[in-house]
């Protein structure tokens, strides 16, 4: 089923999260400072390309005492409004049945999106 879940997915717009993402973590890593935010945007490409089947793991990253600042700058320069567009398409998915195991997965990836700094996938 997790593979059916992620053909619909990438089917259905998965791909084009995933691609934003990218896009979004290459353009940060164009820059020394935003190498960090960079690699936590890959990190949501992963789970937006296919989240069925994913867990995410607290503590499994080598950022240790980091974590809370670089969450802190997260939110306010942009992960705030990805975790609010995660959860409007959550709540939009979970109106009807056929939706909501996609809506479950935009709030997994909302859960990351708002604090990807010490957690693994």
């Amino acid at each position: 089923m997790r593979l059916l879940g992620n053909i619909v997915w990438i089917v259905f717009g998965g791909w084009m999260i995933a691609l934003e993402y990218i896009v979004g973590g290459i353009a940060l890593c164009m820059t020394i400072v935003g190498i960090p935010f960079g690699i936590q945007c890959f990190k949501l490409a992963i789970l937006g390309f296919a989240p069925f089947g994913q867990e995410i793991q607290p503590g499994r990253t080598l950022s240790g005492c980091l974590s809370l600042p670089l969450n802190i700058i997260w939110i306010l320069f942009g992960g705030f409004w990805v975790f609010i567009t995660h959860m409007l398409w959550g709540i939009f998915f979970c109106i009807t049945i056929i939706g909501f195991p996609f809506g479950l997965q935009h709030f997994k990836l909302a859960g990351l999106a708002f604090a990807p700094f010490g957690r693994g996938i």
